[in-house]
């Protein structure tokens, strides 16, 4: 039996930019939003911090501030994915070093591989390092999925602590929980999917919405963990809307436009990432006012 890496509420933060670099100043300012809002957790350089158009040294040092800026106050996971077996293995080694509690490390994409591959890629990558490892399944994004007997062989390993599932694939979530159980938690990666996963088992989320609502996402994971799921539930379907409109257009593009309408100036994404369609920014805002947020 291993202990979770969190439970509840965890925030996979944006990164903000400013003149073609990171913002480290305002990204000090998420932050503290983020720790007022009493998450649980901060995922730093996930998708939705655009990893995958940052170089090795704005990576390691967006990872390097938030861990010191954080500074113990909640625990900071380390996005260090690649679809290269050593690029993944050094970034997770450079995290170590910086002092992340924790690595998220996604399926490799483009390339992808077997299911054979998969236990070969994280066995590889865990066995050279210390941190717990979160798996994270989004075959929207990489074209691939875990199956469940990979997840129990990969479970077996004392590294690997869990997995964020972002298939939506309630068979999969459902059948891994119960061939896993303690060996293997499992935290929600959309968050249309939170009260659903948790009610099942799930530890929590890795949220996106956190980002403009962390006290929501706080609220509703703590009433599932308490185990009241008329209350999340209510929570969950009160932002659905605002979830969905979320992803109105890849993201984080929309996530970052709410943020700039909330005052918060975090910058564009990076290309090929860009600005929402206007009639897309016209859905975001209503669905943002709709729940107060705007």
């Amino acid at each position: 039996m291993k202990n979770p890496i969190f439970t509840g509420a965890a925030t996979a933060i944006v990164t903000p930019f400013r003149n073609g670099k990171v913002d480290f100043k305002k990204f000090g300012e998420l932050i503290d939003l983020q720790i007022a809002g009493g998450i649980d957790a901060v995922v730093v350089c996930g998708t939705t911090g655009e990893c995958s158009t940052q170089s090795l040294d704005e990576h390691i040092a967006s990872v390097d501030f938030c861990v010191k800026y954080v500074n113990g106050r909640v625990k900071v996971i380390a996005g260090t994915g690649s679809n290269d077996t050593h690029d993944a293995l050094f970034l997770s080694q450079e995290s170590d070093k910086s002092g992340a509690d924790a690595l998220l490390i996604v399926t490799p994409y483009y390339n992808k591989t077997t299911q054979l591959g998969l236990i070969k890629h994280f066995t590889f990558i865990a066995d050279r390092v210390d941190l717990p490892i979160i798996l994270y399944n989004v075959p929207s994004r990489t074209g691939m999925s875990f199956e469940t007997g990979t997840y129990i062989e990969l479970s077996k390993h004392p590294n690997i602590n869990g997995v964020k599932e972002a298939s939506s694939n309630f068979t999969l979530i459902g059948s891994t929980m119960a061939s896993c159980g303690d060996d293997l938690y499992i935290w929600s990666g959309n968050d249309e999917d939170i009260v659903p996963i948790m009610s099942l088992g799930g530890k929590g989320v890795i949220s996106t919405l956190g980002n403009i609502a962390p006290s929501v996402v706080v609220e509703m994971t703590a009433y599932a963990l308490a185990g009241d799921f008329k209350k999340a539930a209510e929570i969950q379907l009160r932002y659905f809307d605002l979830i969905a409109t979320l992803f109105v257009e890849v993201n984080p593009m929309p996530v970052k436009a709410a943020l700039n309408l909330m005052g918060l100036e975090v910058g564009q994404p990076r290309m090929p990432l860009c600005e929402l369609l206007p009639e897309n920014l016209e859905k975001l805002k209503l669905a943002m006012a709709n729940v107060g947020l705007l």
